[in-house]
């Protein structure tokens, strides 16, 4: 079982159809109880701090946004499972992913380095860009909200500060860590996905430094910071650290955009040569993110729940000939083509075949119309022609019948023996 705090007096054991098991955490935007759904699968399922009156279209707003949230593609985050915006308070689940965040990481074992940074900026910026692509930006990035998880780093709570920040409900006007936030939240400047870059490269300056890259301390200090002061990114240097840097600057249109951020992560520099689909990065920034970016601690406990492997794109399997499989005793034995004659067929059966024939119904008519015709010429009354139609009709249909039915059908050419039933074992010898 994940490690948890005990649900208080105040808290709910329920959110809907799930369990809650107990408290992962609390913050600004509410509480983040361990759940289990009727599956027996553990679930994230936050609880959100929603103090202000009910107003039915922030609420409305609050929804479109979390629905658009839901729609993200799979690549390095957890994934939004449900929400339910009409309960009170309302609540979001999301897919658990075990393990440590990346601020306890490096709070705990100091910064990291080498491959293992390099994963995990890769691992985020693909997150970015998938949620970037949805249409959604998250608003809140900070490490915090990366998990270490075995197979590689996850951003979580993506688009829910938004959906919070639409509602109008939260004290102080701005939603996020002020560390981690870009100078436009601060000038009421638009908010977009230049912002959710800002906060990238802040939080991949804390992983190889240990700190923020504008420092801590009180807001007012922090927030200074952020707009006038160039980034400390002492201690850290390299390619890495240069489009860090590029992703710190105070003016958003300088930014580049996720998309970019991940194809120089990857190495698809600004060179010539065909563009890369961003489905392909997306695909590319998950397999280069999976390996474990951190030694694990050995459980004192029973393995934990299971977590699903990093997507990989299917491939089709190669396209072979198919071959019989060689029996057991001999090869595989080859089988001619079976001469197909025909089967021994009695009258009354032959005579319902012949009665329907479209062929034979259609030449008896044919004839018998020509031979009302022959009446009508040589007698010029109507009567004598159709009685003579008739009976021609009548004559050739019934001739036709007897010889049909009478005489045995015809094989068809190059057929002279009879068909046999194949021998179901060909392999035994005789």
């Amino acid at each position: 079982m994940p490690e948890t705090t005990s649900l208080g007096p105040r808290d709910p054991d329920r959110a809907g159809p799930y369990e809650l098991l107990g408290r992962l955490g609390s913050g600004g935007q509410g509480v983040v109880y361990l759940g289990r759904d009727r599956q027996g699968r553990l679930v994230a399922v936050k609880m959100l701090d929603l103090s202000a009156p009910p107003d039915p279209r922030a609420r409305a707003r609050f929804a479109k946004e979390i629905d658009a949230a839901r729609r993200v593609a799979p690549f390095c985050t957890a994934q939004i499972l449900f929400a339910d915006v009409d309960d009170d308070p309302p609540y979001v689940v999301s897919e658990y992913i075990e393990g440590p965040t990346l601020h306890r990481h490096v709070h705990e074992r100091g910064p990291v380095a080498d491959n293992v940074l390099h994963r995990l900026a890769v691992g985020t910026a693909t997150a970015l860009t998938a949620i970037h692509q949805a249409g959604v930006v998250h608003c809140d990035l900070k490490p915090d909200n990366v998990v270490l998880g075995a197979d590689g780093p996850r951003v979580i709570d993506f688009g829910i500060a938004r959906a919070l920040d639409v509602t109008g409900t939260v004290t102080g006007g701005v939603m996020g860590t002020a560390a981690y936030m870009a100078p436009e939240r601060f000038r009421d400047d638009e908010v977009g996905p230049a912002s959710d870059v800002f906060a990238w490269a802040a939080t991949v300056a804390y992983a190889a430094t240990g700190r923020p890259p504008f420092g801590t301390g009180a807001v007012a200090a922090v927030l200074h910071r952020v707009l006038h002061d160039p980034p400390d990114l002492t201690g850290f240097s390299g390619p890495l650290a240069e489009l860090v840097a590029e992703c710190l600057a105070k003016d958003h249109r300088a930014r580049p955009p996720a998309e970019q951020v991940l194809l120089r992560l990857l190495g698809h520099g600004p060179r010539g040569g065909a563009p890369v689909p961003i489905r392909a990065a997306l695909q590319q920034g998950t397999d280069a993110a999976a390996t474990q970016p951190v030694p694990r601690q050995p459980a004192a406990h029973a393995p934990t729940a299971w977590q699903p492997p990093p997507p990989t794109a299917w491939q089709p399997p190669p396209a072979t000939a198919w071959q019989p499989v060689q029996p057991p005793g001999g090869p595989a034995a080859t089988y001619p083509p079976v001469a197909h004659g025909a089967r021994p067929e009695h009258w009354p059966r032959r005579l319902r075949r012949e009665a329907t024939d479209a062929w034979g119904v259609s030449a008896a008519i044919f004839l018998g119309a020509a031979g009302g015709a022959v009446g009508y010429v040589a007698s010029t009354a109507v009567g004598t022609a159709a009685g003579v139609g008739a009976v021609t009709f009548v004559v050739v249909y019934g001739v036709r019948l007897l010889l049909a039915t009478a005489l045995p059908p015809a094989a068809p050419p190059g057929d002279a023996t009879p068909m046999s039933p194949p021998d179901p074992h060909p392999w035994r010898s005789r």
